[in-house]
């Protein structure tokens, strides 16, 4: 393991103020779920049926403007797209916490459509300040800030939520949110190194050229990823519930963190390292293991080291690969395709592992939710074996121009 990849990343212009504001940034987003739940089921008295519906609305809502929010960043700029966004998500939460229940749902898919687009903001970002041959340890350090953010930001709401009330949350929520988005307005990261302007100053690529079906692949990857983490998430709760060990949930979760962090450092240092086909895999595969750990809840934490260790090195790979495979003049949406991914990924995993714990047991949420991470690793298979054999009608010329695919292989 070696720190110099890292050393000559952050000793990049800008790459250590962008880590930095992106790790607090990111805080106030990763706790809206959470306070809206809170909102929901405590201050309008509804119940958890009523909370996930806020949260699927809103769900639906980013899934759906991510990709359209990268596509005016690549055309407009990226000023533009954080003025309009911190605008709207600053009017939600102002007038959120004094909205009757319906209002609120239909709020919230408009807000999550113009949520701020902050983690597909920094991954672009970090595309244009790191050299293509950097960006492995660059993202890895962007998916432990994430990391960082999530394990931060839940605790901070609930913590506020129960000392003060959800409505001061709210508040909080959306003054957050603000702040970051004025931040990032301010700092204004480029979102095009200096040697891609030009280029992407021309015609706009057709999608059909750069959503290929290694681009799909890598986009399903990166959902199965969050599918998998999003069930593990349900699963833990359910299992310690069960045993009767719920109050070492906060623990388990916190240790399951720490494997992540320390994962997502590893692969960040290494000179090669496994494809993102073969990280989701070997992460799927681990996440069934965890079904074979004793009632102990120290026995739980164990178990989940090996699939924790690689949620950071997984999440890495697959937006570096976007990072390389998306066109400097389209990477705005063709990250906000993969931040769409990574969410929709995350909507399906906590509801099926809901599923199959309510029609089974516990522990077949990890069964489940690895199970289908290890389907769309076989789903997508034939796309990385086909793309190591290119067919000989294509002309030698023409494979030498086409992107260099090193970090995804």
């Amino acid at each position: 393991m070696r720190l110099t990849p890292y050393r000559s990343v952050l000793g990049l212009p800008g790459v250590r103020t962008l880590l930095v504001v992106a790790i607090l940034a990111r805080i106030p987003s990763v706790a809206a779920g959470v306070t809206l739940t809170l909102h929901v089921v405590l201050e309008l008295d509804r119940g958890y049926l009523a909370a996930g519906l806020v949260a699927t609305a809103s769900t639906i809502g980013a899934a759906v403007g991510a990709p359209l929010l990268g596509r005016m960043v690549d055309r407009r700029g990226l000023r533009p797209v954080l003025a309009v966004c911190t605008v709207a998500e600053g009017v939600f939460w102002s007038v959120a916490g004094w909205l009757p229940y319906p209002m609120l749902l239909g709020l919230a898919l408009l807000a999550g459509v113009l949520m701020l687009p902050i983690f597909s903001v920094v991954r672009q970002s970090l595309a244009a300040l790191v050299p293509p041959d950097q960006r492995r340890p660059a993202y890895a350090l962007d998916s432990m800030s994430v990391e960082l953010s999530f394990m931060v930001g839940p605790a901070l709401a609930v913590l506020l939520a129960t000392a003060v009330s959800p409505q001061a949350t709210m508040w909080a929520v959306g003054v957050g949110v603000v702040l970051s988005g004025t931040a990032l307005f301010v700092f204004n990261p480029p979102v095009r190194a200096e040697s891609e302007s030009v280029a992407a100053d021309g015609p706009v690529p057709p999608r059909r050229s750069w959503l290929t079906p290694r681009m799909l692949a890598i986009l399903a990857i990166a959902a199965a990823t969050t599918l998998v983490l999003g069930g593990t998430d349900v699963t833990v709760v359910a299992v310690l519930r069960e045993s009767d060990q719920v109050g070492w949930t906060g623990l388990v979760l916190a240790l399951w963190g720490v494997y992540s962090l320390i994962g997502g450092f590893v692969y960040g240092s290494l000179s090669r390292v496994p494809s993102p086909l073969v990280l989701l895999a070997v992460l799927a595969l681990g996440t069934v293991l965890v079904a074979l750990a004793g009632a102990e809840w120290f026995l739980l934490a164990v178990a989940l080291i090996p699939a924790g260790a690689l949620c950071a090195p997984a999440l890495a790979a697959a937006a570096d690969a976007v990072s390389h495979l998306a066109p400097p003049s389209v990477r705005g949406e063709a990250m906000g395709l993969h931040g769409s991914a990574i969410t929709v990924g995350l909507a399906l995993g906590a509801p099926l592992a809901g599923w199959v714990i309510d029609a089974s047991s516990p522990r077949w949420g990890f069964v489940a939710t690895g199970v289908a991470g290890l389907l769309v690793a076989v789903a997508v298979l034939p796309v990385y074996l086909s793309r190591r054999r290119p067919p000989l009608s294509v002309p030698p010329t023409q494979r030498a121009a086409e992107p260099s695919l090193a970090a995804t292989d």
